[in-house]
């Protein structure tokens, strides 16, 4: 089989029930998803240490969500639409996030993306995930798009960042905090709110 076909040497590209330019809002979106999926396959192979064992996992697993978020962006508006992406998916991502921020330290000030290569790492995946879901934002203006798309990036962002601070501490290695932040993440915040 060869993997060049040349059909698209013209700029464009098929899609679920057609074609379209390469430059499509459609191909932008799950093309970053895509770019997005290279990144956490990058990740993954950071974190082969033992201790990273339950990141990986989960990283396994979300590499297959993504290209089942892709694969529901690739359909044109006339085709049959039989979509992969579920609420149940981000609500496993809801309770990874939980579990992760549990045992996290205590969140205070804005943090940058560093400290070890991993995290680094795993910063770069939250960013593009915030740019596939931008691109995906831009995709609905004009076009009907499974929604479940769109919760599950949002949600995968924050994944990513309480992964990233989850792969320093393990390493003991400090989150890089923005040195002109002022203390914006108050541990007795709740108990400020509640007048306590």
């Amino acid at each position: 089989m060869r993997i060049y076909t040349k059909t698209g040497d013209q700029g464009q590209t098929s899609v679920i029930g057609g074609r379209v330019r390469k430059d499509d809002a459609q191909v932008e979106a799950y093309g970053t998803i895509d770019e997005l999926n290279s990144f956490v396959g990058q990740a993954a192979s950071l974190l082969q240490d033992d201790r990273f064992k339950d990141l990986r996992e989960q990283l396994a697993v979300i590499g297959q969500e993504l290209f089942d978020c892709g694969s529901d962006l690739a359909y044109t508006p006339a085709a049959q639409q039989a979509y992969k992406t579920h609420e149940a998916m981000t609500g496993r991502l809801e309770l990874w996030i939980d579990r992760l921020e549990a045992g996290n330290p205590p969140l205070e000030r804005f943090i940058l993306p560093g400290g070890s290569p991993p995290a680094a790492a795993l910063h770069v995946c939250r960013t593009v995930c915030r740019r596939a879901e931008r691109r995906v934002v831009a995709l609905m203006d004009h076009t009907e798009i499974n929604a479940e798309v769109l919760k599950y990036l949002n949600r995968l962002s924050d994944y990513f960042f309480s992964a990233a601070r989850a792969a320093n501490l393990k390493l003991r290695v400090d989150d890089v905090e923005y040195v002109r932040s002022a203390r914006v993440f108050s541990t007795d915040q709740n108990e400020q709110e509640s007048g306590e």
